[in-house]
C-alpha cells in the first residue's frame, strides 16, 4: 500500500512537472523498486476511472451489456498502464536511456492521479456545458495531457522536442 507521504510526494512531483520546475524529476526515485511501486497508483486511479466511465456512459445507448463494457474497459485500463512502459523500455535500451527509465516511468504513473481528477471534472463539465464550450474543454484537456507528457519526457529523459513528440505518438496511438 502507498503511504500518504508517498502519494503527496508523487502528486507534488507530477504537478511540479506541469509547472516545469527543475526540481520535479527528483520527486521520483530512480530505482526499479520505486518504478514498480509506482504501478500501485493504478489502484488509486481505478475508482476515479470508474467514476469517469459512469459519467461517460451515462448518456450512451448501446447493444452491449454492462458486463461486456466492464470487461473491455477493464482490459483497456490495464493495457493503457502497461503497454507504454514495455514499448519505452525497448526505445530506452536502444537510445541509452535505461539509467533514466525507472524515474521516467514512475513520473508518468504518478501523473495519472492528478490527471484523472482533472479528466473527471472536465468530463462532468462537458456534460452540462453547451456543445461549443464542451468542445473547447475537451480540446484544452487533450492539449494539457499532451503538454504534460511532452514536458515530462523532456525533463526526465532529457530528449529533444522532436523525440518527445515521437514518444508521445508511440504512447497515444496504440
Amino acid at each position: 500500500m502507498l503511504t500518504a507521504a508517498e502519494i503527496a510526494r508523487g502528486v507534488s512531483g507530477a504537478l511540479k512537472l506541469l509547472q516545469r520546475d527543475p526540481s520535479a524529476p527528483r520527486s521520483f526515485d530512480n530505482t526499479m523498486e520505486a518504478c514498480l511501486r509506482s504501478f500501485r497508483v493504478m489502484g488509486l486511479v481505478a475508482p476515479l476511472y470508474v467514476l469517469y466511465l459512469l459519467i461517460y456512459y451515462a448518456n450512451v445507448s448501446t447493444v452491449s451489456d454492462e458486463l461486456e463494457i466492464l470487461l473491455v474497459e477493464g482490459v483497456r485500463y490495464v493495457v493503457d498502464w502497461l503497454l507504454y512502459p514495455v514499448l519505452f523500455y525497448e526505445a530506452a535500451r536502444r537510445q541509452g536511456w535505461l539509467d533514466r527509465y525507472p524515474r521516467y516511468i514512475g513520473a508518468l504513473n504518478w501523473i495519472n492521479l492528478p490527471a484523472m481528477v482533472v479528466a473527471v471534472i472536465s468530463l462532468a463539465l462537458t456534460e452540462i456545458a453547451p456543445t461549443a464550450v464542451a468542445i473547447v474543454i475537451d480540446l484544452g484537456l487533450r492539449a494539457l495531457f499532451f503538454y504534460w507528457f511532452l514536458i515530462t519526457t523532456r525533463m526526465v529523459v532529457g530528449t529533444t522536442w522532436p523525440m518527445s513528440v515521437v514518444l508521445l505518438v508511440v504512447n497515444w496511438v496504440p
